[in-house]
């Protein structure tokens, strides 16, 4: 149990590191490093979620990146925020494009990653 915990630990430090320099391309108009850590981390976790169910990441692998790093990489707090923020701003109209395009394309990128996966051997 503790071997577990501590690779979920380190995966989600790395992650949330990664997160924090992506998260710096964020400026007023569009939360850009919010959308690309979350559409990145949608096509990564489809892509190891895939290789997982073929046996190719083992059970570790799964906690210490799925868990993880994916857990500590891609942030719904931060979407939530920065979505409620543009309605108190008055953007109604940017935050539901913001959401939509965030919710389809992340869906699209967790089938991408799947997708991909499904050429490994």
């Amino acid at each position: 149990m503790i071997r577990n915990i501590l690779l979920v630990a380190l995966g989600g430090a790395i992650g949330s590191v990664c997160r924090y320099l992506l998260s710096e391309m964020s400026d007023a108009s569009w939360p850009w490093g919010t959308f690309t850590v979350n559409i990145l981390g949608s096509l990564l976790i489809g892509f190891l979620v895939g290789l997982v169910s073929k046996g190719i990441v083992s059970p570790e692998m799964k906690l210490l990146l799925v868990t993880g790093f994916c857990g500590g990489f891609t942030t719904f707090s931060t979407f939530a925020n920065e979505s409620f923020s543009m309605m108190k701003a008055g953007d109604a109209l940017q935050m539901a494009l913001y959401l939509g395009v965030s919710v389809v394309i992340g869906i699209l990128a967790v089938w991408l990653g799947m997708s991909i996966s499904e050429t490994i051997n």
